[in-house]
């Protein structure tokens, strides 16, 4: 399984618009494959969509876009919205949920540190040992790391039912010592991953989103 996580950087004031195009077009494009999840900015970059459509492989996605590409219906007229957009393949980590339908947010904390090269590995191993405790606190989205476009990235999605809920939690893992896990490894007396860069966002799910 690999997700294909497209970012839409828009002009002020367009995400409604934009969702209103990609919704309606939406229900017509759904019958080559389905849409995990659609999620506009609330904190962090304004003005700003992701969308992520799952597919069994790289191959798969190939065919379905080679397909999609002959429909006059597909895409919407979005380019007079958009001021950057950007794509990358994503694969989940062997801990990862799958993206399905349903309710777990309505706020999402996308959270993309880039790790130093080399450093995969060791991130899938400390995350792997720590993960249950962090979980027993609140649940988590999913994790992915980017192979093909945007290297060394590592992304996780932490899905709150509100902002105060989002403190609540990551105060009582803090408390109880369970996160984050390159603390844990140091503690512990074993190598931590290392991160270059990081970022975070608070996503909220359009209306169509399958996953909200």
């Amino acid at each position: 399984m690999i997700y294909e996580v497209l970012t839409y950087d828009l002009k002020p004031g367009m995400v409604a618009e934009l969702e209103k195009r990609f919704g309606e077009a939406y229900e017509h494009r759904r019958k080559y494959s389905e849409l995990a999840a659609f999620w506009h900015s609330d904190i962090g970059p304004l003005n700003q969509v992701v969308h992520v459509w799952p597919y069994e492989s790289i191959e798969e996605r190939a065919r379905i876009r080679a397909a999609v590409r002959k429909d006059a219906k597909w895409p919407p007229n979005l380019r007079e919205l958009i001021v950057a957009a950007r794509s990358e393949i994503a694969t989940p980590a062997p801990f990862s949920p799958p993206l399905k339908p349903g309710t777990m947010g309505p706020y999402f904390e996308i959270r993309t540190y880039t790790l130093a090269p080399g450093s995969l590995p060791l991130a899938i191993e400390n995350w792997t040992r720590v993960l249950p405790g962090r979980l027993a606190v609140g649940p988590l989205c999913a994790v992915w790391y980017s192979e093909h476009v945007g290297l060394h990235r590592w992304t996780h999605i932490w899905p709150y039912s509100s902002l105060q809920a989002r403190t609540e939690v990551r105060d009582k893992a803090a408390a109880a010592g369970v996160w984050p896990p390159n603390m844990i490894a140091r503690k512990e007396g074993r190598p931590a991953e290392s991160f270059v860069a990081q970022e975070n966002k608070i996503m909220m799910p359009a209306a169509f989103s399958p996953l909200k």
